[in-house]
């Protein structure tokens, strides 16, 4: 009884954020209904039911959102966005959650699924980023950088020239590794830049690296990654057999890499659009 109170007190939260990130109420039933069953099947009970019901739905509306792979004209964004004020400033993105109502429905569809609910659960909802990144399997540097993105976009930023400067600093980097270029990668990096390795990544041997120098030195003459995109972003992986069992995701700022994270964890990956890939090296 305890747990079927506690699944209540959550549901309107529950279909709030699943009517956000799937960009209406469609769909948002299902998903509460499902978090419930999953909830109920769980052995043992989850410690914390408000977190791991929020990590569940968000996973589901990401399955849906996979499966969906549909969006809005893009001529219709322009008029949408006229009510999101352009400004900047720490107030800015206070007052942003306030200001994407009449836009919401038709942007939310201009973001990949992984940077709709980075802003969802953090700007609207205010889940702080280290509880978004145990959802996402990334790290909370990821996390800001995919909600910062989102933020970018509503307020008619041109991501597009983004994508360009991030592929560029990326396609640099994974040619300097294959080519065993060790100034050009710590070049590359931030001199405090981070390697951040997930739990499955540690088992199979890697580590968390901090500085460029340790990180540089991890991938120099790293001839096997493969270019890659990750959900739309230039990424990295190991492909095994047509499977890709490590991305590697770069967070970037002022033209150099800040983190990367090295996800080998299968959940983590499912979560992911990856497509593209091609080691240049091997032809």
């Amino acid at each position: 009884m305890e747990l079927v109170q506690e699944y209540e007190s959550e549901r309107p939260r529950l279909l709030a954020i699943a009517s956000r990130i799937l960009g209406g109420p469609s769909g948002a039933e299902d998903v509460a209904q499902e978090a419930w069953l999953r909830l109920a099947a769980a052995d043992p009970a989850p410690d914390n039911v408000a977190a791991w019901l929020t990590t569940v739905t968000t996973r589901l509306c990401l399955d849906q959102l996979r499966t969906r792979r549909h969006a809005f004209p893009s001529d219709e964004l322009p008029e949408l966005l006229e009510s999101v004020d352009p400004v900047d400033g720490p107030e800015a993105d206070a007052m942003l959650a306030d200001q994407v109502d009449a836009a919401m429905l038709v942007v939310l569809h201009t973001l990949s699924p992984i940077e709709r609910v980075a802003f969802v659960l953090h700007d609207l909802f205010g889940v702080p980023f280290e509880d978004v990144a145990a959802t996402l399997g990334r790290s909370p540097a990821a996390v800001r950088q995919l909600a910062s993105r989102a933020r970018r976009r509503l307020r008619g930023a041109d991501v597009d020239a983004d994508r360009r400067e991030h592929q560029a600093v990326v396609d640099a980097f994974l040619e300097a590794a294959r080519g065993g270029d060790l100034p050009r990668l710590v070049e590359l990096l931030a001199p405090d830049a981070v390697l951040h390795a997930d739990p499955a990544g540690i088992a199979m041997g890697a580590d968390t690296r901090t500085g460029a120098a340790a990180v540089a030195d991890r991938f120099n003459g790293a001839r096997g990654a493969m270019n890659v995109t990750v959900d739309g972003w230039a990424s990295a992986a190991w492909v095994h057999h047509r499977d890709v069992k490590v991305a590697f995701l770069f967070t970037i700022a002022d033209g150099l890499i800040t983190d990367i994270d090295m996800v080998a964890d299968d959940t983590s990956l499912a979560l992911m659009d990856i497509s593209g890939t091609h080691n240049p090296h091997r032809g």
